[in-house]
């Protein structure tokens, strides 16, 4: 059966709608991940890295991310992309863009059912598909949760328009299964309950009919989606009640998540006044970028007193007047006060009323709202043009103009998402006193090793303001690693001053302070960082080693144990617990340890080596050479392991371990790379030229370690090399 033309070109828009929106996107598959949240929600995320399991989907439902966001949605979506892909970014960009892609057809096919206005409802579709505010949303792969929960809220609403054809408990169960999801993904969609009763006003017209002569578009309301049926506001909130509960615990799970990660900005910090004002500003440079989407940032620093007093007077008078006109319109056209509440509205959980985190605005925080905007636009510019009477071609040709320039400003903005510093540099070129961005571009400098050019960047954020406990943490580590500690302990203190629950600065002036051995003081940090943050990662094992440093070995041993039961799975914690036990003598807990250390990170030459000791010294030999040639395949030129298996094969007592020619080469390769000048290595040689029969070699050999022991304070090992000298002149090898 041929399709009807109306049906073929609705088809061919679909297919037009996919292709542009790909188009528009399609550099993300060369795009790397962004050091910003993309190293928290996947790259360095062990809960989202690891197989999806039934333990990982119930962390996922139970516990609270560090960004400060109940989503177990969003994460399992990103753990089913590296059990797919891995960590390839390509991938990863490419779901982001399918959802988005999906949501650009779910908005066409929603407006079309709603309003039966096709090419409206298409322009509209293409506006949200290619418009520039919303490449965050989808190039950005922490980002995920903007494109999954859209999706979310556009089946939410297809479920309600089908539900008001006929409303049952079969199909409101959808709607709020829907929502439930949605708000799983991201807890903006708390607004969703208040934007269906727009569209019951228009374009679903299920409140009590007005007047037919007040009515516009009348015959869309006529179609098999919108029965009309006149029904009272009262019945229309009522039937949302449920939507409205589920809303209302989302809003007191995201607060609570956001306060346990102190994300939310306290009263005394910025206060009630600046947030309004902020507010308002940020409500009108929406629509300004709506309209001319340049200069967009990843981050746009908030000003805070520091925003001149005329902005938010002007702002604050223009949204009035706006409203004000828009609304006088009802009684004449409804659709500019349902797309500019849906605008207004669905803003208000990210206006800055409750400031989370130190941005003013966001473009990915536009992803929803524009499309109330775009909808007032088109409907509006649709009318005016009727009006106006422009032949239908010219519409049409200047309607393709707005979407290629959309298109063309999509594409360039993508390209700054290709990596970390093509990101932030962008942004320092587009923003001003953007500290964030210097702060972000130093961490992204110092990841890659190169501390120079993150340490200046840290300078001039701090330049641009002093108070910011993060940079003064980041600075702290920097020059930590640098080796300046003495200006890292200040800058970490500062930190601590700031934000007096700070753990990781806390944690870090502990670890300098550790280093410097000032014990006593390093321990005490550690100490209040646990009353801050028992769980903190990393933590109990840097305690414990601080303990260990004291010999206090059974405290140390407790908060390596208490370490493991919060990150069982960490390698260094079983080393460090296998080094304690070694040092008690409890070989078989050593061994233990260290042997789950290396399952859990087979390419650890220390471990290996370690591991091996303790084999040896439990006469498991044979295990113990198979560890010590481990450690050498892993670090070929580590003299420790070469001169640990040189002295098995060279001096054990029974023959099958012995291997003279293979100790000889071992032990002169150790030798040379410690320029002959380590005793105990020279002394493993003398031995390996003993077992050999070199007795010559051995002798003169053995002279040289006993004239590098003569002045050291180790009396015992001088007078060990000493007797084994004495062997080798009497012409006999050296058996342990």
């Amino acid at each position: 059966m041929k399709q009807s033309p109306n049906k073929l070109y609705v088809t061919l828009l679909y297919v037009m709608l996919a292709l542009v929106t790909f188009v528009a996107f399609e550099q993300v598959r060369r795009n790397d991940f962004i050091d910003l949240d993309d190293i928290i929600y996947v790259t360095e995320n062990p809960q989202v890295k690891a197989a999806i399991t039934l333990e990982s989907v119930e962390l996922a439902f139970t516990t609270i991310h560090p960004s400060g966001n109940w989503h177990p949605l969003t994460l399992l979506s990103h753990m089913l992309d590296c059990q797919l892909f891995g960590l390839n970014p390509t991938w990863h960009h490419v779901t982001s863009l399918l959802f988005h892609m999906a949501n650009t057809l779910l908005l066409f096919g929603i407006l079309k059912r709603m309003t039966a206005a096709i090419w409206r409802s298409a322009f509209v579709a293409a506006l949200f598909a290619l418009h520039p505010l919303h490449v965050e949303s989808v190039a950005w792969v922490a980002e995920r949760k903007d494109v999954l929960s859209g999706f979310l809220w556009m089946l939410t609403m297809i479920a309600y328009v089908r539900y008001t054809q006929r409303q049952t408990v079969g199909r409101y169960l959808p709607v709020f299964l829907f929502l439930c999801l949605g708000l799983m993904a991201k807890p903006m969609l708390v607004t969703l309950p208040f934007v269906l009763l727009l569209l019951d006003y228009w374009p679903l017209r299920r409140f009590q009919p007005a007047p037919q002569e007040h009515r516009e578009d009348s015959s869309y309301c006529e179609g098999p989606a919108h029965p009309c049926p006149g029904t009272s506001a009262g019945r229309l909130l009522t039937e949302k009640i449920p939507l409205f509960m589920l809303v209302l615990a989302s809003v007191i799970v995201t607060f609570i998540a956001q306060q346990s990660q102190g994300n939310v900005v306290h009263m005394e910090m910025l206060p009630a006044h600046l947030r309004i004002a902020n507010a308002l500003v940020s409500y009108v440079k929406y629509i300004i970028k709506m309209f001319y989407p340049n200069n967009l940032a990843v981050f746009y620093p908030h000003l805070g007193n520091r925003l001149p007093i005329w902005q938010p007077t002007i702002s604050l008078l223009a949204l009035l007047g706006v409203s004000a006109f828009l609304l006088y319109m009802v009684r004449h056209r409804r659709y500019p006060a349902v797309g500019w509440l849906w605008f207004l509205g669905t803003l208000v959980p990210v206006i800055g009323l409750v400031q989370v985190g130190s941005q003013a605005i966001a473009d990915r925080y536009t992803y929803l709202p524009s499309i109330g905007f775009f909808i007032v636009i088109v409907w509006g510019a649709t009318e005016l043009f009727g009006k106006w009477r422009f032949p239908k071609i010219a519409v049409g040709v200047l309607a393709a103009f707005v979407l290629g320039v959309l298109l063309s400003c999509t594409r360039t903005q993508v390209g700054y998402w290709k990596n970390s510093f093509t990101l932030y540099e962008h942004a320092l070129q587009v923003t001003e006193n953007n500290y964030n961005m210097h702060d972000n571009l130093g961490t992204a400098f110092r990841l890659r090793g190169n501390l120079e050019e993150a340490i200046n960047h840290y300078r001039r954020a701090l330049q641009i303001t002093d108070n910011s406990a993060k940079v003064h943490n980041n600075l702290g580590v920097a020059l930590s690693v640098q080796g300046n500690l003495d200006e890292a302990i200040n800058h970490f203190r500062r930190a601590i001053q700031l934000k007096k629950n700070h753990s990781d600065a806390r944690c870090n002036l502990a670890k300098v302070l550790h280093q410097q051995d000032r014990l006593d003081e390093a321990i005490g940090h550690y100490r209040q960082v646990l009353k801050i943050d028992p769980d903190h990662t990393g933590l109990r094992r840097y305690l414990g080693d601080a303990l260990r440093a004291q010999g206090k070995l059974d405290e140390a041993i407790s908060h390596y144990q208490q370490a493991l039961l919060i990150k069982s799975d960490d390698p260094t914690t079983h080393h460090r617990l296998g080094d304690v036990f070694q040092s008690q003598g409890k070989l078989d807990e050593s061994i233990t340890h260290y042997t789950k250390a290396v399952q859990l990170n087979p390419n650890s030459a220390v471990t290996y080596y370690y591991l091996a000791r303790a084999l040896d010294s439990k006469d498991r030999t044979q295990e113990a050479i198979t560890h010590f040639r481990e450690a050498l395949r892993i670090k070929p030129d580590w003299e420790k392991p070469m001169n640990s298996l040189a002295w098995i094969l060279a001096t054990h007592s029974q023959d099958r371990f012995r291997n003279s020619a293979e100790a000889i080469q071992l032990a002169q390769r150790a030798c040379e790379l410690t320029d002959y000048q380590d005793p105990g290595l020279v002394d493993t040689l003398a031995a390996a030229y003993a077992a050999a029969g070199r007795f010559d070699d051995a002798v003169a050999t053995a002279e040289m370690a006993v004239q590098l022991t003569a002045s050291g304070d180790n009396k015992q090992r001088h007078q060990d090399i000493q007797n084994r000298l004495q062997l080798y002149k009497a012409h006999q090898p050296y058996r342990r």
